[in-house]
């Protein structure tokens, strides 16, 4: 299997081919990153991911020419341990979190990741949003443990930055298979409204304005404020709001809203924040399904890497970002998923189809074995 290399084209999906390979041993080369680009070949937080996936893994081989242009990675052994990232402010912390999430669990000891740079940024998931969706969902896999957890030391909003994260993920031995197919209805929604260098009364303006739009539907509505002060506020004054619907099944759908970075395009009002915030998170709740939109193609990841037995997944429509997950499922780890679409019922106000994806996982272990 490790003899296999897989050839790629372009930028896209960059984060998705480097993890896969690195679980699945493939080796992967990938050609015309923005060559027709003004500025071509890969960008900082790119490299500074590269640097992160080099320093969890030991013996990985990385070749880049003089433009940057082409990658080969050849992956190494999964490792783990204590490692110490600055990440690169173009890009939230979020982006290289979501990537240790699906590693962290096939690490050979425990990985203890104190990553610093942006935690919260419009772009990407904020690291609130995945430690109240994210964590919940791997624990349903077996994924748990007293040190699994993820602690906000220092927030940090871009472009300045000056966060810090600390991820902590014990090794699983073995993926139980999920049969998540019925979310229920939702019984209660928390939210966290953060603010740094600025107003703390701007955190309780947002928390009015959101419970404005959402009391007209639930009463059990808790949003919690968060306002960091000195050196553990960053460098950058902002404020955003992370909300999560949580169903009597153990289900969590979220939304989340940050403010415009200082110095970039126009500014938004706290309480326009808030009110977009809550219809963001209608809008999740609405598309329905287990797993929200953010984090469906960690679950099917998760599916296939589970024991040999079937695991099912409700989801709503699927994301351009998961569809083209799927197919590179594919090709690293040959799974196919059986995709079903569920039409909603007449007397069902529910948002569109639902996808019901059924599949065998490959059973991480047998990989393990074919890379010895």
């Amino acid at each position: 299997m490790a003899s296999q290399g897989l050839t790629y084209d372009g930028c896209n999906f960059f984060r998705q081919r480097l993890v896969l390979s690195t679980l699945s041993g493939k080796r992967v080369k990938i050609s015309n990153i923005r060559s027709k680009d003004d500025n071509p070949g890969l960008r900082d937080f790119e490299a500074s991911f590269i640097r992160l996936l080099d320093k969890v893994t030991n013996g990985s081989r990385i070749e880049i020419n003089q433009t940057g242009t082409v990658l080969f990675y050849q992956p190494g052994l999964l490792y783990g341990g204590s490692v110490e990232h600055d990440c690169n402010t173009q890009r939230s912390i979020g982006y290289y979190l979501e990537a240790l999430l699906m590693l962290a669990p096939f690490m050979k000891t425990t990985l203890k990741a104190t990553l610093r740079g942006v935690t919260n940024d419009p772009i990407d998931p904020t690291v609130d949003l995945l430690k109240s969706t994210a964590l919940p969902l791997m624990k349903k896999f077996g994924i748990d443990g007293a040190s699994f957890e993820l602690k906000v030391v220092k927030r940090g909003m871009a472009p300045g930055g000056g966060g810090e994260v600390v991820f902590t993920c014990p090794v699983c031995r073995t993926i139980r298979p999920v049969q998540l197919t019925d979310p229920g209805k939702i019984k209660r929604i928390r939210g966290m409204a953060y603010s740094v260098r600025v107003s703390p009364q701007i955190a309780n303006r947002i928390v009015d304005s959101t419970r404005s739009v959402l009391n007209q539907f639930i009463p059990d509505i808790y949003i919690y404020t968060d306002h960091m002060k000195g050196a553990n506020s960053g460098k950058s004054p902002g404020f955003g709001l992370t909300l999560v619907a949580e169903t009597l099944n153990g289900c969590f759908l979220s939304a989340e809203m940050s403010s415009t970075p200082q110095g970039q395009g126009v500014s938004i009002l706290p309480e326009d924040l808030g009110k977009n915030c809550a219809k963001l998170l209608l809008e999740e709740v609405h598309r329905g399904g287990y797993v929200d939109s953010t984090n469906q193609s960690l679950a099917l990841l998760l599916m296939t890497l589970g024991q040999q037995d079937v695991s099912k997944v409700l989801l709503g429509p699927l994301s351009p970002y998961t569809i083209e997950f799927l197919r590179h499922i594919r090709d690293f780890f040959q799974i196919m998923f059986k995709i079903e679409v569920q039409k909603p019922l007449e007397d069902e106000r529910k948002g569109g189809d639902k996808v019901l994806l059924t599949c065998v996982g490959v059973g991480y272990s047998n990989i393990n074995k074919t890379l010895k």
